[in-house]
């Protein structure tokens, strides 16, 4: 049964409402410039994307909502991929670096996800995954706002997402400032 596309219905105005309010601090945790390749899993309408275009070799955006792919496409030097994230139709090692922006809480299955999002990680590389951050009071009431809207969201709390990299070839971390929390992933063998 295909899954309601709300992002495909607001993507039209979605980059003029949501603004990037943390850029140089996302810069700075993905540990940009890099030489290879950046994914945006999940990354919409590359409003993102286009801000980090000058810091690699190529940025791909992967996201479901085909309204959201086709703005991303309209943007100079974004590549875009039609994919689930947890199936996404890249080889083992692909990237050095991995964004996924606001989005986890809108996948059917987190835990495939992330798990994608490493495999597709080359050994050195970093996924940097920002979330609004569940224990917050303004974020409760985003996520019951998204309840009554109808959207499948599922809020994981930072250390929901850190525990699904607990292994030994992932060293972890979290950074957190006001409702916002970043999930640093360094893949080390």
């Amino acid at each position: 049964m295909p899954i309601f596309d709300h992002f495909g219905i607001i993507a039209p105005f979605y980059d003029r409402v949501l603004k990037s309010k943390n850029l140089e601090r996302l810069i700075d945790l993905l540990g940009l410039p890099v030489s290879g390749m950046i994914l945006d899993a999940g990354g919409g309408t590359g409003r993102i994307s286009q801000t980090i275009r000058e810091f690699s070799s190529k940025v791909i955006v992967a996201d479901i909502s085909l309204g959201m792919l086709y703005r991303a496409a309209s943007k100079d030097g974004l590549e875009c991929i039609c994919s689930y994230t947890e199936a996404l139709p890249f080889s083992d090692a692909s990237f050095d670096r991995i964004i996924m922006v606001d989005a986890l809480h809108h996948v059917l299955n987190q835990e495939k996800s992330l798990q994608e999002l490493l495999r597709v990680l080359i050994i050195g590389g970093r996924i940097v995954i920002e979330e609004p951050d569940i224990r917050t009071t303004l974020v409760k009431a985003i996520a019951f706002a998204e309840k009554l809207a109808l959207m499948r969201s599922h809020f994981l709390s930072p250390q929901e997402i850190i525990k699904s990299y607990t292994r030994p070839n992932a060293k972890v971390r979290l950074e957190t400032e006001k409702y916002i929390a970043w999930v640093i992933v360094d893949k080390i063998c």
